[in-house]
Parts: C-alpha cells; structure tokens; sequence
C-alpha cells in the first residue's frame, strides 16, 4: 500500500503502551532497519512478489500487534512472543511491501542507488513526522482517564482495520491475474 496508512498503523500499534523516550526509539528503529534493507535490496535486487500477497501479510501485521496489545498471546499460549524481534521481522516485510510497489515504475538503473537512498530517506522521514504527531496526541489521551477505558477499544478497532487491509488484499490476490 503506497499511501503508508498501514505502517503508521502497525506503528500505532508498537508504541501504543509504550511510555519512555529509549523503548519508543529502540522499536521504532528495528522497525525502520527492517523496513529500509528489504525496501532497498527488493527494489535493487528486484524482488518481485505478488504486492497484494506482501499486502495481506502486512494488514497481518497489525492484526498480531493489536492482538499482542491486548494480552491475547499471553493468555492463548501461556507466553509473551519477543515484541522486539516481531517488529523487525514485520518491518522486513512492509518494507519489501513498498519495494513491491516500488518496482511497478519502470525505473532506469541510472542512478537508482542515491535515488532509492533519498527515496528511503523520504519515506522514514515521513514516518517519523507522522509518529511524532500520534505520540503527542497519544500523551494528551494517555493522561485522561478515558485512555484505560478505551485501550482495549482502540486495539479492537485497529485490529479490524487489520482485518479489512488482509481482507482488501486477498481480494486483490484472488482476482486480478
């Protein structure tokens, strides 16, 4: 998905319980690690996959990071899986999400390093803004005593909008050839 709603969703979702500063930044940087080496080798490298395919797993993605809000792991397996490594490994695949979309241009190979290194660039710079404008309203939310009272809320309806991106996208997969 071009538009990058669905990575300022899965964002949403890594930093949604998450208070200081270090963790914010610890997350959000395995997550654009992961999202930047496959975004540049796939488009370098040419990766092409299926993007509703690469789609559908990324509305997973924030299916599993609403369902780890909301303690469904711990309670289903008896165990909390590694937050840390899952948002690599989901950033591994929403960057080679937009490399997938990326290689739908036909693109000259001049220069397409520096030109795929400004894209990156561009784009985590985009993510950055949008996630410093949710963390100021999540701090003004996290102080009312509506943020408890509707937490579990938010990451039911984050988990829907999940749902209808895998949805969309299998869609996608199963008509157009």
């Amino acid at each position: 998905m071009i538009t990058g709603y669905d990575h300022i969703l899965f964002l949403l979702g890594v930093i949604f319980f998450l208070y200081r500063m270090e963790h914010i930044g610890i997350y959000v940087s395995l997550f654009a690690i992961g999202h930047s080496t496959t975004m540049l080798l796939g488009v370098y490298f040419n990766w092409a996959i299926s993007s509703y395919f690469i789609d559908a797993i990324i509305g997973l993605s924030v299916v599993y990071k609403a369902l780890d809000n909301i303690g469904a792991f711990q309670r289903w397996l008896g165990f909390q899986p590694n937050t840390k490594a899952a948002t690599l490994i989901f950033g591994l695949f929403h960057g080679l999400g937009l490399a997938t979309k990326v290689l739908e241009y036909d693109m000259s190979p001049d220069g397409l390093l520096p030109n795929l290194i400004a894209f990156n660039v561009g784009v985590e710079i985009g993510q950055l803004l949008a996630l410093a404008a949710i963390l100021i309203v999540m701090g003004f939310w996290r102080r009312t005593r509506s943020f408890w009272k509707l937490a579990y809320s938010a990451n039911v309806a984050m988990m829907c909008a999940g749902f209808v991106l895998f949805g969309y996208q299998l869609v996608g997969l199963m008509v157009v050839p």
